[in-house]
Formats: structure tokens, C-alpha cells, sequence
């Protein structure tokens, strides 16, 4: 848990320099070390910030950072489980209290994402602790201290006692994997994911996780995302928990138009059921759930329909929303551009205006649906 994130001075370099025998490799580049308790530095040209950020203890920890992570050399924490972690020494892109990387596309508002995705792979330990992604959500793109909005962590793996903020609310299907999620309020939402079957890799896409995060009502789709960063919360232990490789990537779209083809392929028919899952007095949500019942793919399907007039889509999941007028379409995401024959899809959206009116005319890349 990503509590205080001060940021200190930057750690000095050590470099040693060795002498060079005719029969041996080039060294690589020394390491730098940093034990300061909010030290960091950047790495790849300033592509990522690595932090040590030792929060949550005082017992004194250093972590080596290279070209492509880093490593957790000395520290050995022991604090109690079941309260605040250690620290959280991470490697990520973006703005922390103010502190950017280069070049990362952050901050991006939610209803503007489009394709975002991480990929990182780490080496774990003895003691007790998690490997975990921290997204970062505030109301401000230009946060420059501890965001207030939500904080959506992803745990790839974990060992020992310890336990996200909150409650245990359900289970979710995202990144080929079945994960535990849990929500907890600390003066901003925490909505954590936990891998059911751990892994020392993982492989995201950011947007997909942050959709289910809407979906739950733990983040808005106005708030901003700011940072991604991955990193370990150790509680018992430390040394040897490391990050040998991280990658991230962000690009945004629009909230009123689609950056997808328009759908080819005729499915040759299709059905769809809509209901409205949540209302209150001015807005709603609901899902509508399109199967292709033709003998043909639908590529980079678009699904369409007709909403009462008054009622007006602000955000959406599984899909990218537009609208004109009563005319609703809902565009295939970029990790899904195909439904193939007798697949189905569920897409789903909040909206403002009255839920009792009625809802139809829909169709599959052009085919009117049953």
C-alpha cells in the first residue's frame, strides 16, 4: 500500500571502475545503489523512475538499480502483518507527488484511454510480501502530492499473511486469469486484484482492468490516470525481491469517436438482449450482450442500437462508445476485434437519462439483430 510517497534526494552513484583484462568480456555498467528512504532515480534515458521509497520502517533499505530494474540488496523489515507494509521500492512511468518519466503519455483521462498495456517480469524471495502493480487515479491530471481519487493495485504474486485493503467483493475474469478483488475506502478507493494462480511475469492490459474498476463504481471515468508502477510491499524480508524487466506503453483515443475500421465481414445475422443493471433518479447502467449467430466473422465488429431520447452515454467498458443522437455504437477494443460464429459478446455503459424507455433497433456490423 502506497501510502506517503515522499519524495527525497536522488541517491548518489556509486561507479567502480575495474580494470579491464584482454581475455575478459566488457563489464557492464555499474549499478547505482540507493539506500536514501525516498531516493530515486531514472533509468533509459528517463523513460522510468526507480524509487526505494521505504515508507512504512526505519530499519534502513538500499536497492540496486541497472538498465532494466532493479534489485532489493539490504533490509531485512519485520513489521507487523496486518497493518501498513515496509515500503513499496517500484519502478514505474508517469508523475508521482510531482516526480515524471519521460515520454509516457500520463497523465491520460480514463475516458480517453485507449490501447495501455504493461508487461514486467520479476524474481521473488524468502519472507513476506507482495509483487504488485500500483495504479495511480486522481481528479487533477497535474497531482503534484498524494492522489485523491483511487489506487488500483494488481498482485501477481504474494507470500505469508498479509491481505489487501478492505474486503474480499468478488472474483473477475481479466488477462486470461481469474482474480480476487477486493475494495477498501482509506480516504481514496483501494481496488485491489489478486491472481488466483500467482506468476513471476505478467502481461496487462491497463484499460482492461481500469474498465472493470468503472464497472464497480471505484473509478470515474473524468479522473486521470497517472502512474503505473510495479513493485514489491514488504513486510518480513526483502533482499532479493527484484525486477529484472518492465515495460509500459500508453495511448489515448476519444470519448465520442472510435480510432477502429469500420467492421467488416457480414455475420449474416446476430441477437442481442439488453438490461439495465443499476438506475437512480437521472442515470443509469446497463449491458446489452450481442451474439453472432451467422456463419461468419464479424471483424473489428461494431454493435448498434437505439436509446430513448434524453438518454446520454458518459462512459463505457468492453468497448469504445459513441453516440449520435438516439444512435448508439459500441466499437470493438483493440485486444478483441473479432466475433467469431456463435461467440458473444457483453458490452456495458452508464449513461444520464431515464431508464424506463425503450431500447432496440440493434444490429452486428450493419445485420439487424433478433
Amino acid at each position: 500500500m502506497n501510502l506517503k510517497h515522499a519524495l527525497g534526494a536522488l541517491g548518489a552513484a556509486g561507479m567502480l571502475v575495474g580494470l579491464l583484462v584482454a581475455v575478459s568480456p566488457p563489464e557492464a555498467a555499474a549499478a547505482t545503489t540507493i539506500c536514501e528512504k525516498y531516493g530515486s532515480t531514472s533509468i533509459q534515458g528517463g523513460r522510468y523512475i526507480v524509487q526505494n521509497n521505504e515508507w512504512g520502517d526505519d530499519a534502513g533499505q538500499c536497492i540496486s538499480v541497472g538498465d532494466t530494474g532493479f534489485r532489493i540488496t539490504s533490509g531485512h523489515h519485520d513489521v507487523p502483518t496486518n497493518g501498513a507494509p515496509a515500503g513499496y521500492p517500484s519502478i514505474y512511468a508517469g508523475c508521482h507527488y510531482g516526480n515524471c518519466s519521460a515520454n509516457s503519455g500520463l497523465p491520460l483521462q480514463v475516458s480517453r484511454m485507449g490501447a495501455v498495456s504493461s508487461s514486467v517480469s520479476y524474481s521473488t524471495a524468502d519472507g513476506y510480501w507482495n509483487a504488485a502493480y500500483d495504479l495511480w487515479f486522481d481528479p487533477n491530471p497535474n497531482q503534484s502530492g498524494q492522489n485523491t481519487g483511487a489506487e488500483l493495485m494488481i498482485w501477481g504474486n504474494h507470500q505469508g499473511p498479509p491481505q489487501p485493503i478492505g474486503s474480499r467483493v468478488g472474483t473477475a475474469n481479466l488477462a486470461g486469469a481469474t482474480w480476487d478483488v477486493w475494495y477498501g475506502n482509506i480516504g481514496w478507493n483501494v481496488i485491489s486484484y489478486v491472481r488466483q494462480q500467482t506468476t513471476n511475469s505478467l502481461n496487462i492490459n491497463v484499460t482492461e482492468f481500469t474498465n472493470d474498476a468503472v464497472r464497480r463504481g471505484h473509478v470515474q471515468s473524468s479522473w486521470y490516470l497517472t502512474s503505473v508502477q510495479f513493485g514489491f510491499e514488504p513486510w518480513r524480508g526483502g533482499p532479493g525481491l527484484a525486477v529484472n524487466s518492465f515495460s509500459f506503453s500508453a495511448s489515448g483515443g476519444s470519448p465520442t469517436t472510435t480510432t477502429t475500421t469500420p467492421g467488416t465481414g457480414g455475420p449474416g445475422g446476430c441477437r442481442a438482449t439488453h438490461r439495465i443493471t443499476n438506475s437512480w433518479s437521472g442515470g443509469f447502467t446497463a449491458e446489452a450482450t450481442i451474439t453472432n449467430t451467422g456463419s461468419s466473422p464479424a471483424q473489428n465488429w461494431r454493435a448498434g442500437w437505439t436509446v430513448p431520447s434524453g438518454v446520454s452515454v458518459t462512459n463505457g467498458w468492453n468497448a469504445t462508445f459513441a453516440q449520435s443522437g438516439t444512435q448508439v455504437t459500441a466499437a470493438a477494443p483493440g485486444w478483441s476485434t473479432t466475433l467469431n460464429p456463435g461467440q458473444s459478446v457483453t458490452v456495458g455503459y452508464q449513461a444520464t437519462g431515464n431508464s424506463s424507455g425503450s431500447f432496440g433497433g440493434f444490429t452486428l456490423n450493419g445485420a439487424a439483430c433478433a
